[in-house]
């Protein structure tokens, strides 16, 4: 299978890669700058190519001949500047749905290739009808928790904003939040799947590491369950 990974170089990014080319896999993996990778995959599996993802003039010829588009696009690059992530991510909450409907345009051309979007997890339901972004004391706690500031509240209404741009199209994309806490780990193979609503452990937590994270991306790419469809995973 021929598969394309945007933010390729990124925390997920580079997980979701790792997997595609443990599975055998041909990756066409895009950076918005090639001069930036420190040692770029030389395997005959992978090809890097640049692209601007807010552009879909830009996206539509580089993605010609794949079978699945992942996007794991974040503004930045979280992997060397996390903080510097954070800051445009607050400074410019259009970008997400800027960048699905690039996306969407680009795939215009292209009615068969599936789309694969990592986004947040914000828009999760926390109680029937109620988004944990929009539970305002709950969420700054978490937001607390993880490390972020309470301004980050305006990226997760923008991945929102973005999914909710992907439910009004007729394209074949899919849609992952993941756990709410995603850290590196280990790649166990064993989680769970669920639908609006986050998967919590035992401990009342949602999580899930950047190596399983890769995992589901991958599996929903070689047997998609949820065209058309946003769906979380958790341990």
């Amino acid at each position: 299978m021929n598969i394309g990974i945007i933010g390729a170089t990124g925390n997920i990014g580079r997980h979701i890669l790792a997997e595609a080319i443990r599975r055998g896999h041909h990756v066409t993996a895009f950076t918005r700058d090639k001069t930036h990778l420190a040692k770029p995959d030389s395997s005959d599996r992978v090809v890097w190519k640049e692209v601007n993802i807010l552009d879909a003039a830009s996206l539509e010829p580089a993605i010609t001949g794949l079978d699945v588009l992942v996007s794991a696009y974040q503004p930045g690059n979280a992997s060397r500047d996390f903080n510097d992530t954070v800051q445009r991510s607050i400074g410019d909450p259009t970008t997400f749905v800027t960048a699905a409907k690039a996306l969407l345009k680009a795939l215009e051309r292209y009615p068969a290739m599936r789309l694969i979007v990592l986004g947040g997890a914000g828009s999760l339901e926390v109680k029937p009808g109620l988004q944990r972004v929009d539970w305002d004391d709950d969420f700054r706690a978490s937001l607390k928790e993880l490390g972020l500031p309470e301004g980050y509240a305006l990226a997760v209404r923008g991945h929102r904003d973005a999914l909710n741009t992907y439910r009004l199209s007729d394209r074949l994309w899919t849609y992952l939040s993941p756990a709410e806490q995603i850290y590196p780990g280990e790649r166990t193979g064993r989680f769970r799947i669920g639908g609006n609503q986050p998967v919590v452990d035992a401990d009342g937590q949602s999580r899930i590491s950047y190596e399983d994270c890769a995992v589901a991306i991958i599996d929903e790419a070689e047997l998609p369950q949820h065209v058309q469809r946003r769906f979380t995973i958790g341990y």
